[in-house]
């Protein structure tokens, strides 16, 4: 069984600052660093000690992250 297979790649991220939810197909093969909210237009940054906006805003973390706690891997931290 390959990683791809076991990994959510949808994750519904929530802007802290309006409320705003959205459903997005997460990149696999990096961390998504910034989002921009379409309703109040926030620049999202992760949270400290998180690697991207899903795992800091998301109700499924990322791909890289999902892999490393099923494999024990590093995150695609640069």
């Amino acid at each position: 069984m390959s990683n791809s297979q076991s990994v959510k790649p949808d994750s519904t991220i929530t802007c802290p600052h309006c409320g705003h939810s959205q459903t997005d197909t997460m990149p696999t093969d990096r961390c998504q660093f910034f989002w921009k909210c379409p309703s109040c237009e926030s620049l999202l940054k992760p949270k400290e000690g998180d690697c991207c906006v899903y795992c800091s805003y998301g109700d499924t973390p990322c791909p890289p992250i999902q892999e490393a706690e099923e494999y024990g891997d590093g995150c695609c931290r640069s």
